[in-house]
């Protein structure tokens, strides 16, 4: 019998969103993206990339001319005035209020925000407080 340790990194190795009005996106993602310190990694004429999330006009290869649905995407957040700032931001850059900042009861400590985004994705930034949580280690036997 092999035994396999299995490293689980972050769950998701990237997403794209396909969006309508482009410039109108790219406005929002950029001022969100500034206030929780993630900058533009890089960009073409018709998407635009941080960390792992990809935004493309439909007219990009990877859309095929397809617009994605409603998504829900949170985002890690260093403390609760990384939370504010990332809702100020929003809010200004033309994102829509889905919840103001503070305390949810999902588990103790939990500070968040959510805006809508142009196309009406619910965009959360999100501090988990100072307890902490961590995924339980994955071991596979074969």
């Amino acid at each position: 019998m092999e035994t396999q340790e299995l490293h689980r990194g972050r769950l998701i190795d990237h997403i794209q969103l396909v969006v309508r009005d482009f410039s109108a996106s790219r406005r929002f993602y950029e001022a969100v993206f500034a206030a929780i310190g993630i900058p533009v990694a890089g960009e073409g004429k018709n998407y635009f990339w941080a960390d792992e999330l990809f935004i493309s006009s439909t007219d990009s290869e990877a859309a095929a001319g397809k617009l994605t649905g409603r998504h829900h995407l949170a985002f890690q957040a260093k403390d609760r005035a990384m939370v504010d700032a990332f809702y100020k931001a929003g809010l200004k850059a033309g994102g829509k209020d889905n919840g103001k900042p503070g305390e949810r009861d999902y588990h103790p400590g939990y500070y968040a925000a959510f805006l809508l985004d142009p196309d009406g994705n619910n965009i959360e930034a999100v501090y988990h407080g100072p307890a902490t949580y961590s995924a339980p280690s994955v071991k596979i036997t074969f």
